[in-house]
């Protein structure tokens, strides 16, 4: 398998659950300004929406979306229980919590990095995600990881957004349990490997 990625983008996650998984892999490195690859090939013509995490499979099949990729790399290898077995009431409560990161805690974040966002804006988007925050913090106070005592591929997900809040100056520490639940993440030896790859 071939993972496309960019440093600081959400293609951490899937990296660190292929180093979780122990599953072989190439990492192709994308230049997110030019959208070609390491090899000098067009990125876009790997993916058209121009943008990573995208893993190559050995049969040429290419997918994009970091929540597919790494449900479709938990199940690969269900019994390192990354993700609840497909099916099953608790692969639902995974992919709510998913489509939670994607869309409010992903998605928060994501019009911080344009400069060109006035300032009264950025405060809305903020307020904004940090209402989303609190409902993390309350969820983690009452137990380990986000679907309970076992790490899942949501928590490398998770993991990984809130390691682009020092770019805007944002302190997980004003959410105590959040800050003690990204420190425990980043303790994993996979999460360790990942972040010294994926540069």
């Amino acid at each position: 398998m071939k993972l496309y990625y960019a440093p600081h983008t959400c293609s951490l996650s899937p990296l660190i659950v292929l180093k979780e998984l122990e599953l072989p892999h190439q990492l192709i490195k994308v230049d997110n300004q030019t959208k070609h690859t390491a090899d000098g090939r067009d990125f876009r013509a790997i993916n058209p929406k121009g943008y990573v995490a995208a893993l190559e499979l050995d049969n040429g099949e290419v997918l994009t979306e970091g929540p597919a990729i790494i449900q479709y790399l938990a199940d690969l290898k269900p019994s390192a229980g990354l993700a609840p077995p497909a099916g099953t009431w608790p692969r639902v409560r995974l992919q709510e919590t998913l489509n939670f990161i994607t869309s409010e805690i992903h998605a928060g974040v994501a019009p911080l990095f344009n400069r060109d966002l006035p300032e009264s804006a950025q405060t809305i988007f903020r307020e904004r995600l940090f209402r989303r925050m609190a409902v993390l913090e309350e969820t983690l106070r009452e137990r380990a990881y986000l679907l309970g005592a076992a790490y899942t591929v949501a928590d490398a997900y998770l993991y990984t957004v809130l390691g682009w809040f020092s770019f805007f100056a944002i302190e997980t520490s004003r959410w105590p349990a959040v800050a003690a639940y990204e420190q425990r993440i980043a303790q994993r030896p996979a999460v360790q490997a990942a972040l010294q790859a994926h540069v």
